[in-house]
């Protein structure tokens, strides 16, 4: 069975689970902006690849680690919070991703689906108010919910408990190395969105 665009669904798929940030909406860019405006306020810098690296996981994880691995001793909540505001204030920037929107919309009514983030909720709820794609998610669970972050499999898990279908019966669509080894952990067929959203960025 395929999807639109050429996205691939699993033969016997019972229900779509879907990350948001880069895989719903191409929002990566504004985050690694966000992030560099919010570390350099505290007087660091980091690589982009490191960042690209850290997609999925909690944000004050993501500054604990930061300051673990390149020494620095910014404070979680106040980088997360910088962060959060510089982000908020481009959310007019973000766009849908396409060929994952599509699956939604076709799916919607017809196969039970779910956001799995590891974003905040209140920047995910912004981001599907701005797509308006909120009322077609049964489950919606962020960094807000008290799962362990990917690369863990259990937001994906909680998610198929959410949905009533099993792991196996379930499709995750993510942009992040970390969540596709959290959703392939869960028993789930893993799809990497990046070709896709490379391609629709093609002028």
């Amino acid at each position: 069975m395929a999807g639109p665009d050429g996205i691939p669904l699993a033969e016997g798929v019972r229900g779509l689970i879907f990350d948001c940030d880069g895989t719903l909406a191409d929002s990566m860019p504004i985050h690694i902006d966000a992030w560099h405006q919010a570390f350099a306020a505290g007087g660091v810098e980091v690589p982009t690849a490191w960042l690209d690296d850290q997609k999925g996981q909690k944000e004050t994880h993501i500054v604990n680690l930061a300051n673990e691995q390149f020494g620095f001793t910014l404070d979680p909540r106040a980088t997360v919070d910088l962060k959060h505001r510089v982000f908020r204030s481009r959310l007019d920037e973000v766009r849908p991703i396409g060929p994952v929107v599509n699956i939604v919309r076709a799916n919607q009514g017809r196969l039970p689906m779910a956001v799995a983030s590891g974003g905040v909720r209140a920047n995910v709820d912004a981001i599907l108010r701005l797509l308006d794609l909120t009322d077609a998610f049964s489950a919606i669970l962020t960094a807000d919910d008290d799962v362990p972050p990917k690369p863990s499999p259990e937001i994906f898990l909680e998610a198929a408990r959410r949905l009533g279908v099993e792991p196996s019966a379930c499709q995750v669509f993510e942009d992040g190395d970390m969540g596709l080894v959290a959703a392939r952990r869960a028993g789930m067929t893993a799809t990497d969105i990046r070709p896709y959203l490379a391609k629709e960025r093609e002028p």
